[in-house]
């Protein structure tokens, strides 16, 4: 389909885009919705220079800020690999945070009411409960979509409230700590329900798990059978079950292990961070992580660089508040930027030609 223009110039669909092209539309996009965030804070009478400074300085500008920076990554960056596996099948799974606290109840639960476990056992339990959580969590949405084309965008994202709001019954209640001074939040995990650090930092041998499930999703994705029928379900459902491939059991496979990876993130972050579920164990990690999916166009390997990205803008955002701008600068920011991200698909779908004479 062409676009017409007044002139002697028209729009033209691109069969192709290279992969350079693309990287080069992702940095100008992202360039553009820094600047026009930083046009707003200008408007508001802020120097948006000192707001990037203040964000670099305290996300990357030390080695402590690089730390906080590394940690915050690990949540995003298994959200993110978790609601792409979704999206590669057209599969618009907006329920991440959720399966994140879903994750989180599940290890909770062993490291609680299992306490005398010893580490090497109680680890891969809450490792598994996670998994097994956040992954039941999506099929919840994941059933309907699969057998009566239910959408899965609002139900996905319907179930964050379910799973937020029994989180917080759960601190608020049964869960809670008798001796918490009265806090919505549990008992301090024992030491065998605890992922080791490095050093004197918080940064979780999970970032280990990071690397392993981004290697694996990419071998899946690009090598495997069922990541070229993934593929071929997303486009096509008749093309899908006239090939032989079953979309029923595609829907319901790929959500179970997009909602099991988020429940991982979960698992670690109050595994490995907090070392106890409380009602805010997520700044909004499962948002933001579709954001990260987005920019990094699906690819696990970018999706850990933007992660990086997102958590020194997060850890930045902590930072503003005693600079003297409110945090919700960060979010401005994100939203831009996806904005300009969005935006910018346009020029790899389509590109400007001359008319022929």
């Amino acid at each position: 389909m062409n676009l017409k223009l007044l002139g002697s110039w028209e729009i033209k669909k691109a069969n192709t885009s290279s992969a350079l092209k693309k990287f080069g539309i992702s940095v100008t996009s992202i360039v553009l919705g820094l600047l026009f965030a930083g046009l707003f804070v200008l408007i508001t009478g802020k120097d948006p220079l000192k707001l990037y400074n203040e964000i670099f300085q305290s996300s990357v500008g030390s080695i402590y800020g690089l730390s906080e920076t590394l940690v915050e990554m690990i949540p995003l960056a298994l959200c993110s690999l978790g609601v792409s596996l979704a999206f590669r099948m057209q599969l618009w799974n907006i329920g991440a945070e959720g399966q994140f606290y879903m994750g989180a109840f599940g290890a909770t639960y062993f490291a609680l009411f299992f306490s005398d476990l010893p580490k090497l056992i109680m680890l891969p339990l809450m490792l598994i409960a996670g998994f097994i959580c956040g992954g039941l969590w999506a099929l919840i949405p994941a059933i309907p979509k699969a057998f009566w084309n239910v959408n899965e965008t609002i139900s996905s994202l319907l179930l964050n409230y379910v799973a937020y709001f029994w989180m917080a019954y759960l601190v608020y209640g049964p869960w809670k700590d008798p001796k918490g001074n009265n806090f919505p939040l549990t008992k301090t995990f024992p030491d065998s329900a605890t992922i080791p650090v490095f050093g004197n930092t918080r940064i979780s041998y999970a970032i280990f798990l990071v690397l392993i499930i981004a290697v694996a999703m990419y071998i899946l994705i690009k090598y495997s059978k069922w990541g070229y029928e993934i593929s071929v379900s997303g486009s096509s459902r008749k093309a899908a079950n006239y090939a032989g491939m079953s979309y029923v059991k595609n829907v319901l496979m790929v959500m179970f292990l997009s909602g099991a990876v988020s429940g991982i993130a979960g698992m670690a972050e109050v595994s490995g961070v907090l070392h106890r579920l409380q009602q805010t164990i997520s700044p909004g990690y499962g948002y933001t992580a579709i954001l990260i999916a987005l920019l990094a166009r699906l690819n696990p390997f970018s999706i850990l660089l933007v992660s990086f990205l997102m958590g020194g803008l997060l850890v930045g955002g902590f930072s503003l508040q005693t600079s003297g701008f409110p945090s919700s600068m960060v979010s401005m920011f994100q939203g831009s930027i996806l904005f300009f991200v969005l935006a910018g698909e346009i020029f790899n779908n389509y590109r400007l030609v001359r008319k022929k004479a």
